[in-house]
């Protein structure tokens, strides 16, 4: 892995990017990465840090997190995992594409997926690479990112297609928009077993309002009851399976 030179000045974590002085190295891209797994991030962080116009300066462990991050470093790409806990990757990228509408995001994930693949690019990233292959697609995909440039995985693009011409054959709507953003949050949280009083202080509301919530999801997706709910959110892509 090839080292930065020390003796080269460092970027600035909070500051805007450094200008490109005569003879000086170009300004690192400043890269917010996100994954629910430690291990996950130290060897794409490993990936992306042995790049000389790359460097991650702000880590998560999840989609609040990474919320969170963005707002306390001035960071130019999220490169966001999409199945994390409290906030999911495309939650974040939806929350992320409101704060900062300049910031660039990337997903990354083990999920070739249409349904994925589609939720992401409609929350907001510009890109979706597979996991599996991040060593060889990762920094391709993060320098097109910063060209305003959209970067797909082998196949994504006939998948898109597809996801759109089966929609359009059967007369489907997405139902992204069925559930508010909040409806959303409180499903997420349901299905992963968080009773009603834990809900409310997750998300600072009264435990009252949760039930509403719960009974308005209910309504809207026709559902009787938890584990039904617990499907429908594994189908839409807020918890794993």
């Amino acid at each position: 892995m090839t080292l930065p030179d020390p003796a080269s000045p460092a970027p600035s974590p909070d500051g805007p990017p450094r200008s490109e002085r005569p003879g000086s190295a170009p300004a690192r891209i400043r890269i917010l990465l996100a994954d629910d797994h430690a291990l996950v991030r130290r060897g794409v962080r490993l990936i992306l840090d042995r790049e000389p116009d790359l460097e991650v300066v702000a880590e998560a462990g999840d989609g609040a997190e990474a919320i969170d991050m963005a707002r306390a470093h001035a960071v130019d790409l999220a490169v966001l995992d999409i199945a994390m806990p409290r906030l999911t990757g495309l939650q974040a990228t939806r929350e992320l594409a409101a704060l900062k509408p300049g910031l660039r995001i990337l997903m990354l994930t083990m999920h070739d997926n249409e349904q994925y693949l589609f939720q992401a690019l409609k929350a907001g990233a510009c890109g979706y690479v597979l996991k599996s292959v991040a060593d060889r697609d990762l920094v391709a995909a993060c320098r097109a990112a910063m060209r305003d440039e959209p970067f797909l995985y082998p196949g994504a693009v006939t998948a898109l297609i597809r996801n759109y011409l089966d929609r359009v054959r059967h007369g489907e709507e997405a139902a992204d928009h069925i559930l508010t953003p909040r409806e959303e949050e409180v499903l997420k949280l349901v299905a992963e077993g968080h009773s009603s009083k834990e809900i409310a202080e997750i998300l600072f509301i009264s435990i009252k309002t949760v039930q509403r919530h719960r009974a308005n999801l209910l309504h809207k997706l026709g559902l009787r009851d938890r584990l039904e709910l617990t499907r429908y959110a594994i189908r839409a892509g807020l918890i794993e399976p």
